[in-house]
This record gives C-alpha cells, structure tokens and sequence, in this order.
C-alpha cells in the first residue's frame, strides 16, 4: 500500500460521500490498486454497517436520503485499520483532484502517452484499406498494444457504421464519444474504431481522432506488417 498524493471524492446522489487527502492505494490484485479512506474522511452517517460479518471484514450500506446501496462498503482492520474501501460502481462519479476518473482508480505506475509522429500508418480489413496516414497520434499504455490515431480525413467512412449507444470507459482516457462497426463486402464487423471527443486532459492529442483494435485489423506501419496482438480488448 501507498499514500494517494492527490486529493480524491466520491459522490452519490448529489451529495459527497468521501472526500480525503489522505487516502491510500491498496493492491488488492497486481493490476490497479483501490482506494481505502479514513473512516473520517466519509460524510457522517453515510454508512450503516450490516449484521453479516466475513472475518475481519464487515460490509455496509450506503445511504444517502433516499438512496440506499447495500454492501457498497468495507471495512476491514485486518487490511488497514480505521479505513473503508467502496464498490466503485456504487457511487455516481469519482475525481481525482478536478478530474472524473472512470472504471477504476488509475495505477500511479501505469504511463499513458499520445505522440505525434511521422510514420507511415495504413489500416487494412480483408484487403481493403480502412485508414492511412503519414502523420498519426501513437498511443502508448503500458501492458497494451500501441494504438494509432487518425484524423478523421484520413479514415474511409465509407466502410464504418455507427454504432449509436455503443461507448465504453477508460480510468487513463476517459468515455469514448463514438464507435463504429466496419463492412466490407457483406460482412460487418463489430466494434472496430472509436474516438474520444474530450479525452483526460494527458493524452489531448489524441481528441476527435479515430483509432481501431490492433486485435481485429491488419496495421502497416513504414511498409512493415504488424503482427496482431494477442491481448485482453481495451482501447
């Protein structure tokens, strides 16, 4: 475990569930850490602990006015003394300072860069070029394939198909604002490209670009065929 520098809150139902500088990170699993706060630190009677116990551990519902979200909350001294840990999906939005962050709290070691660059990128499906470009934004996420950004001039909309309510989340990039399917010839394939309208404020570069799953597609880039990654889907 270590101390989160930043000041992080949690909100439900209008209202500030928790808001603390002293949070801490706790790996509970290698991936990402979850926050565990002072139990001071939570609005005053927010919590109601319930008569199940799991060891140590002891789960409580969340009120808020109205609002009750059962087992949104633990405590457990045997992990950290004195701190609660929430269900992420249980409150209605996270930020860390004045950023919302989503999915789940972002690892401190985990690096997200978007870079300008001059290489050559051409996206291919079934032999028909999908997007090409001498100048895109490459993406780099650690544990992920780099992903590469186009302008939206330079993707072939004529083989995308809208694919209105399909969005997805990122706790580094924020909400996507757009995805498409892809056709070529009869068949659609799903869930090819995304974009970012207003992506977190460290990868900018890459905002209103369109970018498509390494996994699904044939990438070129400077000539050189890249081999198709064999990783978990995230954008």
């Amino acid at each position: 475990m270590e101390p989160v520098p930043r000041r992080v809150r949690g909100m439900l139902a209008g209202k500030t569930i928790v808001d603390s500088t002293r949070a801490k990170y706790v790996w509970e699993w290698p991936y990402y850490p979850q926050f565990y706060f002072p139990l001071d630190d939570v609005l005053p009677g927010a919590l109601a602990p319930e008569a199940e116990v799991d060891g140590p551990a002891r789960r409580h519902t969340l009120r808020v006015g109205e609002t009750e979200k059962p087992a949104a909350a633990w405590v457990n001294d045997s992990v950290l003394p004195g701190h609660v840990r929430f269900d992420w999906d249980a409150l209605d939005a996270w930020f860390e300072e004045d950023e919302q962050v989503f999915v789940h709290p972002r690892n401190p070691y985990t690096r997200v860069d978007a870079l300008r660059s001059t290489r050559h990128v051409r996206v291919r499906l079934n032999g028909v070029t999908l997007a090409e470009s001498p100048s895109p934004v490459l993406l780099f996420e650690t544990g992920l394939p780099t992903r590469y950004y186009f302008n939206r001039t330079e993707v072939g909309f004529t083989h995308l198909v809208a694919e209105p309510g399909m969005g997805t989340a990122c706790p580094y990039k924020g909400e996507t604002s757009g995805y498409w399917s892809v056709r070529v010839g009869d068949v659609l394939h799903e869930h090819l490209a995304w974009t970012y309208a207003c992506p977190a404020a460290a990868v900018q570069p890459i905002a209103g670009l369109i970018a498509f799953y390494n996994e699904m597609v044939d990438i070129e880039v400077d000539g050189e065929l890249l081999p198709r990654p064999h990783t978990h889907f995230s954008q």
